[in-house]
C-alpha cells in the first residue's frame, strides 16, 4: 500500500496499518505532532524547571509503544490510544525523576489547608490574596509557592494515592467505578456532583472561569490562553493551580459531608 507523506491519518488508514513496516512508519511519523500537543497540555501541571525537550523525547517512546500495541479492531481512535501511552511514558519518567519530593508535598498540604480555612470562613472559592494573607505571605511570594507546588495539583489516574504517613494506599483509578456498571443512584450522584462543581466554578473570578473553560473545554494550550489575556504562561499556570486545589477542597468537603450523613 502506497501512502503519501501528506496523507492525513484517517480511521481507514489506521485500520489498514500494520500490514507493512512502511505503514507503521507512516502512522508513527504522521502522529509525531500529537506528542508535542500532549506534553504541552501537561505543562500546566509541571514545574517550570523541567526540560520539555527531554519530555518530548520520552513522549515519542510512548507513541512508538502505541503503534506497536494498537489494535484497530477494538474501535478506539488511534489518537486517543496514543495519547494515553504518551502521557503514561511521561508520567513514568517523572516518577523516575522523583519530581514531587516530600518537601513539595508538605508545602502543598499546608497551602490546601490554608485555602480550606479561608473558604470555610468566606463560604466561596478563595482569592489568591486571601490565601496569601492566611499564610502570612506577600502575594508575590504566594505566586512563587503556587509555581513550586504545581505538580501537587496533578493526580493522574494511574498514580498511587498515599495516606497521611506517606504510605501507598491504592491507585486512583481503582476508586473510579466502571460507568457501565453504575446503577441509577450512582448516576444521579455523579450528575449531582458535576452540577455542584459547576456551581462552585461559577463563583470563581471571571478570569479563573475563563482559564478553566479554555483549558478543559476548548482544549487550548497554555501559550494560547496566555496570549488571549496578554499574560505569561506562568501566570496562567498559577491561576489554574489555585482553581484546581480549591475545587478539590470543595469535592473533599462534599464527600466528607456525605460520609458523615
Amino acid at each position: 500500500m502506497q501512502t503519501p507523506d501528506s496523507t492525513p491519518v484517517t480511521s481507514s488508514t489506521v485500520v489498514r496499518a500494520y500490514q507493512t513496516e512502511e505503514d507503521r512508519t507512516h502512522l508513527l511519523e504522521s502522529n509525531l505532532p500529537l506528542v508535542k500537543a500532549v506534553v504541552d497540555r501537561m505543562r500546566i501541571f509541571l514545574p517550570p524547571s523541567l526540560d520539555l525537550e527531554d519530555l518530548y523525547s520520552v513522549g515519542i517512546t510512548g507513541l512508538m509503544s502505541a503503534v506497536r500495541k494498537f489494535d484497530p479492531a477494538h474501535g478506539t481512535p488511534f489518537a486517543s490510544f496514543a495519547a494515553l501511552h504518551i502521557r503514561g511514558s511521561v508520567r513514568d519518567e517523572l516518577r523516575r525523576m522523583d519530581w514531587t519530593p516530600r518537601s513539595v508535598r508538605e508545602k502543598g498540604k499546608k497551602l490546601r489547608e490554608a485555602m480550606e480555612r479561608v473558604e470555610q470562613r468566606v463560604g466561596r472559592p478563595s482569592l489568591e490574596s486571601e490565601v496569601a494573607e492566611e499564610l502570612e505571605m506577600t502575594l508575590e511570594a504566594y505566586w512563587g509557592l503556587l509555581d513550586e507546588i504545581r505538580p501537587v495539583s496533578f493526580v493522574p489516574l494511574d498514580e498511587e494515592l498515599t495516606n497521611e504517613e506517606g504510605g501507598s494506599e491504592s491507585r486512583f483509578h481503582d476508586r473510579i467505578p466502571d460507568e457501565t456498571l453504575e446503577g441509577t443512584v450512582e448516576q444521579l450522584d455523579r450528575r449531582e456532583m458535576l452540577q455542584l462543581v459547576v456551581g462552585q466554578m461559577k463563583k470563581m473570578p471571571e478570569l479563573t472561569r475563563k482559564v478553566l473553560s479554555m483549558y478543559y473545554f476548548e482544549n487550548m494550550r497554555l501559550a494560547e490562553i496566555a496570549a488571549v489575556f496578554r499574560l505569561t504562561e506562568g501566570r496562567i499556570s498559577q491561576i489554574h493551580t489555585q482553581a484546581v486545589i480549591s475545587l478539590r477542597n470543595f469535592v473533599r468537603r462534599i464527600n466528607n459531608s456525605n460520609l458523615c450523613s
